[in-house]
């Protein structure tokens, strides 16, 4: 089936709106070690960082045993509160200022190129724009981050996966921005990175999938070109011909 011309175009966040080239969970707790009023064990920021991964294996945070994506999510501040609880870390700043700092310093960002340009093309021609993000950072963490990143974004909602239980590919979280939008599947584009969680998971609610694989990042496992029917963009330059391309009339 040809895609339809979009009313509205939803975002992935990383590796789709904003690059990430890595994300070092050292750097991140060398930040937030320099704000800590009491360490009494004498906690490295390596051995935190090894601590952290050995509780994302045990419970299967991001990737399951038998190697599947779970379909929900955790959000960072309950877990972060228990790994400072319980390595005895005590802190003055405010729990949130603690999760920007560690995610600033561990996974710095910046747009993905030429998406500045084409946030003000979308907005210029009416058609709306949202993002969907697996993220298990706080949703108020991840709008300050795009509204410091993309001042210019006009996103009508920015919905981290942290704050309402399920992650992609689960359609549940699809479902939910359809109905934030109030619009129909058929109406909606939806632009990521990851074959399973953003194209597949779009395509199983009828959402227009579009790859970008400008920003693809050897953070992430191997990434398969996806098997759902699918737009694929290496460059944001190249979607105004999409968009031209779809709202052409047939020749006859």
């Amino acid at each position: 089936m040809a895609p339809n011309d979009p009313k509205m175009v939803l975002f992935d966040y990383g590796q789709t709106l904003i690059d990430e080239p890595y994300f070092n969970k050292e750097l991140g707790m060398e930040a937030v070690l320099t704000h800590a009023d009491a360490n009494p064990l004498g906690r490295t920021a390596r051995e935190l960082a090894d601590y952290i991964d050995a509780l994302e294996t045990e419970m299967e945070r991001f990737r399951t045993a038998d190697g599947h994506i779970p379909l929900y999510e955790t959000h960072n501040l309950p877990f972060q509160r228990y790994v400072f609880a319980s390595q005895c870390l005590s802190f003055s700043l405010p729990e949130e200022k603690l999760e920007t700092l560690y995610w600033d310093a561990a996974a710095p960002g910046r747009p993905t190129e030429g998406i500045h340009t084409l946030l003000d093309l979308l907005a210029a021609r009416g058609i709306r724009t949202g993002v969907i993000s697996n993220l298990s950072f706080s949703g108020s963490a991840l709008r300050a981050r795009l509204d410091r990143l993309l001042p210019n974004h006009r996103f009508e909602f920015i919905l981290a996966t942290s704050e309402y239980v399920f992650r992609k590919p689960s359609p549940r979280i699809f479902r939910l921005a359809l109905t934030m939008a109030g619009l129909e599947p058929h109406e909606v584009w939806y632009c990521g990175d990851n074959p399973a969680c953003d194209i597949a998971g779009a395509a199983s609610c009828g959402i227009q999938p579009v790859w970008y694989t400008g920003a693809l990042s050897p953070l992430w496992s191997s990434q398969n070109t996806p098997t759902a029917d699918h737009l694929t963009l290496a460059h944001w330059a190249d979607f105004p011909a999409l968009l031209d391309r779809v709202s052409a009339p047939c020749s006859v």
